[in-house]
């Protein structure tokens, strides 16, 4: 039927290209953005999945942070660990040289100035292992309780070591600790001998937490990275797909306005019939 109110051809042209300017505005969206699944409407169940893993990544930056905290708290009370065990060592030496019995007064006086130097910087480098107000090998010192997971039910924890003069590790040195006398000084021997065995073992358990948190550090690391890899798998857009096929649709796109502009024209004949 020829008619001027209902034009089939032009409708026709028009939803298709009507269908082209959208998948256009898809292709161009997914190219302006780098995702093919930028938003819910896009595809619900995706970026409901993708933006799960978002929370849990993100999540992982605070138990890095926390994770990264303990392990120099950790690290820190190492160190003075470390050095409380060399000052112990070279009090062993002045105590032995102090149990000399053919040692004159004024020997053994310097040496026992120098044990007492040795024993108070001790409590000096327990007293200033500090990091971010923790301190794990003072008296009632600080246990490390770093988080180790997205959901915070799950901790990596390394105890407190106590370091300080007068604590169980150092076998009863303490701030009075001297070798003023050929007897203390030999007494001191043994004494000196059993901090050295247990500061070790405290210093054993520390680097062993250490350890742990470094190597839960790199394994959350990796599993960020893996998180992120797969929420880019579902939602990033393959861009030399996405090139080829805008390419598609421009041209798709000036054809359909050609066929409209076609169609549109078919009813022009009719103009003849009434001349």
């Amino acid at each position: 039927m020829n008619s001027v109110n209902t034009n089939v051809s032009a409708m026709v042209a028009l939803q298709n290209l009507s269908a082209t300017q959208s998948d256009l505005s898809t292709t161009q969206t997914r190219i302006n953005t780098g995702l093919k699944v930028a938003s819910a409407k896009d595809d619900g169940a995706i970026w409901a999945i993708a933006q799960n893993q978002r929370a849990t990544s993100q999540s992982l930056d605070a138990v890095k942070d926390s994770l990264q905290r303990s392990s120099s708290t950790v690290d820190v009370a190492l160190a003075a660990g470390e050095t409380v065990s060399d000052l112990l060592l070279q009090m062993k030496s002045k105590a032995l040289a102090a149990s000399d019995v053919t040692l004159d007064t004024n020997s053994r006086v310097a040496l026992n100035d120098d044990f007492k130097s040795l024993r108070d910087q001790i409590q000096k480098a327990v007293d200033n292992a500090d990091f971010n107000g923790a301190n794990m090998v003072k008296s009632s010192g600080t246990t490390v309780m770093a988080l180790a997971n997205a959901d915070g039910n799950q901790l990596i924890t390394v105890e407190a070591q106590d370091l300080s003069l007068g604590s169980t590790a150092l076998n009863g040195i303490d701030d009075t600790s001297s070798i003023g006398t050929q007897s203390m000084a030999s007494s001191m021997i043994a004494t000196v001998n059993s901090a050295i065995v247990s500061v070790s073992s405290a210093l054993s358990k520390l680097g062993t937490g250490s350890k742990s948190i470094a190597a839960h550090l790199t394994f959350v690391g990796k599993l960020q990275d893996t998180l992120d890899a797969g929420v880019g798998n579902l939602v990033d857009a393959d861009l030399a797909k996405e090139s080829a096929k805008l390419q598609a649709l421009q041209t798709k796109q000036q054809l359909g306005i050609q066929a409209l502009s076609i169609a549109n024209q078919s009813t022009s004949p009719l103009m003849s019939l009434f001349r």
